[in-house]
């Protein structure tokens, strides 16, 4: 069963994000979607089984790429920017989805479950914000250019 969520407002956002430079709309979208990957890595910390405590240890939030992620990004050639939340230990893939020798026990998909609407919460209402602190640093970066050009 799919959830459907509608969310206005985002082409504006985007018409923002495309008056800033490339790297610099990048960043605005990464930090922004650090914040709201805060609430999952916190309730999939909270959810992880407790057997020796390194899934709860392992869970992060990360922004590296894969080789095949980032080609698929430069050819999409938008203000694209992913954060990951999970687990480096394959124990976690394991325990969520089960093998022949062991039931799935979910304990990851609960936590997105319960948290994905907060975590678009905090991106409706940090994204703007975010574009607008960078557009001020970039004003008073040329300001100060301009004025040791004189």
């Amino acid at each position: 069963m799919a959830n459907r969520v509608r969310v206005d407002g985002l082409r504006e956002l985007e018409r923002a994000l495309s008056q800033l430079p490339k790297t610099t709309g990048k960043n605005v979208l990464k930090r922004t979607l650090i914040k709201a990957a805060e609430p999952v890595e916190q309730a999939a910390e909270e959810k992880a089984p407790e057997f020796s405590g390194a899934l709860k240890r392992d869970v992060k939030t990360g922004t590296r790429l894969t080789r095949r992620q980032a080609a698929t990004a430069r050819r999409q050639g938008k203000f694209t920017a992913e954060v990951h939340v999970g687990v480096a230990d394959p124990a976690g893939i394991q325990t969520e989805f089960g093998n022949a020798r062991q039931a799935a026990k979910p304990w990851f998909r609960p936590a997105w479950d319960s948290t994905q609407d907060q975590a678009l919460d905090i991106i409706k209402n940090e994204l703007g914000g975010e574009i607008e602190k960078a557009a001020t640093r970039l004003a008073r970066k040329a300001a100060r250019q301009a004025r040791r050009a004189k």
